[in-house]
Parts: structure tokens; C-alpha cells; sequence
């Protein structure tokens, strides 16, 4: 800890929410941000910094109509997500009950859903089915991470589920796949978080179900449709980055020991590090960038920025990237295209690969 903390300088740790640990999944593989994050470093302001902003966040106009269609869904004690559960979960009328964790007070919130979630676990049947407000946990490289979700706990037939409202529209039965990707990511943050709060309670973490239920307009209107999504995926990979984050040590492992990405700020608390010197403390962690990055990390133009200063595949995609193998560069791709290049060991086979696609690629042109 003493070692992830100086990384992290004078500043305390910043708070990780359910979208930033759902965006950990992301990129599994940049060493760079599983440090940052794990030493809770504030990526937004170190972007800033370095003039590398990234315009994260919603508009006004996309927050004010989120609201208004998650207190559609939940109105009258959540009527409308009755309705869809009945049709979809076949939920008996006889078994609705509906509780409101968060009118007990911020403070009591993670006791009395431990409390509530404890209850239904056990088969109480007083304990309820629908559990608006829940306050949940998780630890990231040693700080606790509280996760207040907008979602819905729904417990049917002794199987829990998480509900996910998203305010993104579902025309013609298909929606935007990068946005139910994400929704995917971060539903499957509340699941791994629901399944340690039951197995700490000594339940079995598996009557929470693998898929959740993703509330979503139709069509542009209000009306809400809900349907299953399986986060089964997001979930292995989740469960990777956490596992990855508390052993960090195999990572600083190479790194020198006075690396820090401390912004040092001065008594108006502006950074008082010059730029330069924190974009070279970054650069000693190798990173991973990919397209994807513009929408999920605040380092993201910084990273790009220097992947296009060395020319790196990265900037092609990760599939471009993953079936290059071991071809770190686009010019290096190209030389072995174009036989300008030797292969270097274990380039013998990607080397042969690119060299037919730039014959039959002069073929076509021809």
C-alpha cells in the first residue's frame, strides 16, 4: 500500500463509482490505468494537466431525460416494472412488495439493504421483492468503492436480479450495440457486488442470476420495454481486472521507486508539477490503447497522442492489433508487407501472412 500510495501523491483517493470500475473491464490489459485506478489517481485532472481534457459526461439535456424516464419506470411503487417483470419473469402478483432503501438515510443505506437482502436470502416472507436505492460495496485495491445505483434489486423464487434503466431508445427491437455493451459492463458490476454482499452474509452467491434486466424507451417514446441481457462475459472479465488490481505489486515490480503521479498541488490547489515531468512519469507504464478508450478513460487522447507519435498498431483497433501479433508498428507492418523488412524471431508467420495480403492486394489493384 505504501508503494500504490505514493503514486498517488498529496491528493487522497479518489472515489470509484459503478461506471469508472465498469470501465476497468474495458481494457483489461493497459497496465497504465490499472495503477492509476488501483492508486486512486484522478485521471480527469492529470488529463487536464497535461492538455489532454477529454470531454467526458452527459449533456444536461440527456441527464434530465434519464431522470424523467427512471421515475416513469418507478412510479406508484414501480407499477410500470411490474407490468414488464410479469411478462417477463412471469412475477405472481401475490409476491410484490416494494421497499425504498433510500428513505432511511444515506447513512443507515448499506446496513439496512444488507439487512433487507439478508432476509430474502432466507426466505422471510416479509422480506420483500423489489428493492429500490440499494447501497452496495466493493473493494478496489484496498479502498471501498460504495456503488449507489439507480437499479432495482429483484428477488423472484429465491433468484436475484439486477433491473438496469438506461434512458438510450430500443427501435424496431435493436439497440445502439456500444451502449448495451456498456450497460452490460456496468449491470455486471452490481451483480459481482450483490454476490459478495450474500456470500459475506453466508449465502450462496449464485441465486443472483447471471442476467439482468435492461429497461429501456421504445421506439423514442416513454414507454419502457424490458429484456434479458446475459452479463456472463463481463463478469469473467470484470473479475480479472479486480483480481489483476489487488495484486498490483507484479506491476510496480519493474517501475523505479520514486515514480509518482502526484499532480502536487500548490495551496489553491492548481497542480504545481510541470506537465512534462508527469507525461514522462506516465510513460514508464506501458499502456494499451485502443478506439475504445475515447469513450471509457479520461487519459484517452494523451495515450493516443503517443501512440501515434510511435507509430503504434494500436490506433487500427485491437482486432488489427491482436491478429498482428507481435508487429508492435504500422511501418513495421507495412516493411514486412512489402518485403522491405526481415522478420525478426517468431515474426516468421505473421510476416508470410501480410506478404499475401500485399500480393493480392496488388492483384486487385492491377
Amino acid at each position: 500500500m505504501r508503494r500504490i500510495d505514493a503514486l498517488r501523491g498529496t491528493t487522497p483517493p479518489k472515489p470509484h463509482d459503478a461506471r469508472a470500475i465498469a470501465a476497468l473491464a474495458a481494457n483489461p490489459g493497459c497496465a497504465r490505468r490499472a495503477l492509476m485506478d488501483g492508486a486512486g489517481v484522478d485521471k480527469d485532472a492529470a488529463a487536464r494537466h497535461l492538455g489532454f481534457p477529454a470531454p467526458f459526461g452527459q449533456s444536461p439535456f440527456a441527464i434530465t431525460r434519464g431522470n424523467q424516464f427512471e421515475s416513469l419506470v418507478k412510479a406508484d411503487g414501480c407499477a410500470e416494472l411490474l407490468r414488464m417483470l410479469r411478462e417477463l419473469l412471469e412475477l405472481p402478483v401475490a409476491e410484490v412488495a416494494y421497499h425504498d432503501v433510500e428513505n432511511v438515510g444515506a447513512h443507515l443505506r448499506h446496513t439496512h439493504t444488507r439487512a433487507l437482502l439478508d432476509r430474502a436470502a432466507r426466505g422471510e416472507q416479509d422480506a420483500g421483492t423489489l428493492y429500490d436505492h440499494p447501497l452496495l460495496t466493493l473493494e478496489i485495491a484496498g479502498h471501498t468503492a460504495y456503488l449507489e445505483p439507480d437499479v432495482v434489486t429483484f428477488q423472484l423464487g429465491g433468484r436475484f436480479h439486477i433491473v438496469e434503466i438506461k434512458s438510450f431508445a430500443v427501435v424496431d427491437g435493436q439497440a445502439d450495440p456500444a451502449a448495451v455493451a456498456a450497460a452490460a459492463r456496468q449491470a455486471a458490476v452490481y451483480v459481482h457486488a450483490l454476490r459478495l454482499m450474500l456470500a459475506g452474509l453466508g449465502h450462496d452467491p449464485g441465486v443472483v442470476a447471471d442476467e439482468v434486466v435492461l429497461v429501456c424507451p421504445e421506439n423514442f417514446a416513454n414507454r419502457p420495454v424490458a429484456t434479458l441481457v446475459d452479463v456472463r462475459r463481463q463478469l469473467a472479465v470484470l473479475r480479472r481486472q479486480l483480481a489483476r488490481m489487488t495484486s498490483l505489486d507484479r506491476l510496480l515490480g519493474g517501475l523505479p521507486e520514486e515514480l509518482t503521479f502526484d499532480l502536487m498541488p500548490g495551496e489553491d490547489g492548481l497542480p504545481g508539477r510541470p506537465a512534462a515531468d508527469l507525461a514522462d512519469a506516465l510513460r514508464r507504464v506501458e499502456a494499451r490503447y485502443a478506439p475504445d478508450c475515447l469513450s471509457t478513460c479520461d487519459l484517452c487522447f494523451f495515450c493516443r497522442d503517443e501512440a501515434r507519435q510511435e507509430g503504434a498498431s494500436d490506433l487500427l483497433g485491437r482486432e488489427v492489433r491482436d491478429a498482428l501479433g507481435g508487429v508492435a508498428g504500422v511501418e513495421e507492418a507495412l516493411g514486412l508487407a512489402d518485403g522491405t523488412r526481415s522478420p525478426a524471431d517468431g515474426q516468421e508467420e505473421i510476416a508470410r501472412v501480410l506478404r499475401t495480403a500485399e500480393l493480392l492486394r496488388q492483384d486487385c489493384l492491377a
